[in-house]
C-alpha cells in the first residue's frame, strides 16, 4: 500500500487574478470549501496518511489553514520553494520528505472522481517507474497529449519523444500520477522544470516503463474563472465519491 502523497500547490494562479492576489489558488472555495480540502479527502479515502505540500505564492496562507493536518486525519509537511521550481523541480526539491517509498502526486487545482486505491493497485501490478492517470478529452492536445499503445504503456508525452509507434491512442493528463522512488534519479537537483515536458520524455527516450491508467472519471479543475465556476456547480450538484 502507498501511504505518501504530494500536492503541488506552489503556483501563482495568474489566470485567476485578482482572486489569487489575496488567496492562493488551492484555497479558492469550491462547493463551500477550499478545493484543497476536497483533495485531502480524496487522498485520505485512498489510504494516504502522509502528505507533502509544496508552497511558494501565499504559502503561509496554506500552511496556516492546513496546520499539521490532524483535523483532516493526515500528517502534513511542507516543502517551501523560493524561487518557484515548477512541477518536476518541486517534486525533486521535496525528495528528503518523499524518498524511500512510492508516492502519489496530484495537482492542487484539480480533482478526479475515482478510487485512488484502484490506481495504486494498478501501479503496483504493472511495476512501472511511473503511472499517469489519463482520460479521453476532445481537447487533449491543449493539455498536452498523452499517447498510449494497446497495452496502456505511455509512448509519448506532448509530442516527445518524436519517434513513436503507429496507432497510439491519445488522452489528456488531469494531474494525478504515481512514482516509484527511483524517479528522483531522473530529476536534476536545483533546477526549475516540468515533469511532463522534461522528466517523462527523458524516461520514454530511455525505454523506462511508464503506464497509463485509463479512466472515464469525472474531472474538475479551477485554472480559469470559468473552470472555477464550473467546478463549483458540478460539486454542488453531485459531489464526487471516492
Amino acid at each position: 500500500m502507498i501511504r505518501r502523497a504530494m500536492v503541488l500547490a506552489a503556483g501563482l494562479g495568474q489566470r485567476l487574478v485578482p482572486l489569487t492576489d489575496t488567496t492562493p489558488k488551492p484555497l479558492l472555495p469550491v462547493a463551500g470549501r477550499p478545493l484543497l480540502e476536497h483533495i485531502l479527502e480524496f487522498l485520505r479515502a485512498g489510504g494516504i496518511t502522509e502528505v507533502v505540500v509544496n508552497l511558494h505564492h501565499l504559502g503561509e496562507r496554506i500552511a496556516t489553514h492546513l496546520g499539521d493536518g490532524e483535523r483532516f486525519g493526515l500528517g502534513i509537511r511542507y516543502s517551501w520553494e523560493d524561487p518557484i521550481l515548477e512541477t518536476g523541480g518541486g517534486i525533486k526539491h521535496a525528495e528528503p520528505l518523499l524518498a524511500g517509498e512510492p508516492f502519489v502526486v496530484m495537482n492542487g487545482d484539480s480533482l478526479l472522481e475515482l478510487r485512488l486505491a484502484d490506481v495504486i493497485a494498478y501501479h503496483q501490478r504493472r511495476g512501472g517507474l511511473a503511472t499517469m492517470v489519463v482520460r479521453s478529452d476532445p481537447d487533449a492536445a491543449r493539455y498536452g497529449a498523452i499517447e498510449l499503445d494497446a497495452g496502456d504503456r505511455v509512448c509519448r508525452v506532448s509530442g516527445r519523444p518524436a519517434a513513436a509507434p503507429a496507432g497510439l491512442r491519445v488522452f489528456m493528463f488531469p494531474g494525478l500520477q504515481i512514482f516509484d522512488p527511483r524517479i528522483f534519479e531522473w530529476m536534476d537537483p536545483g533546477a526549475a522544470f516540468s515533469v511532463t515536458r522534461v522528466t517523462y520524455p527523458r524516461l520514454l527516450t530511455a525505454g523506462v516503463p511508464v503506464y497509463g491508467f485509463v479512466t472515464p472519471a469525472r474531472w474538475v479543475n479551477i485554472d480559469t474563472p470559468d473552470a472555477l465556476r464550473a467546478a463549483d456547480s458540478v460539486l454542488r450538484d453531485k459531489p464526487f465519491r471516492y
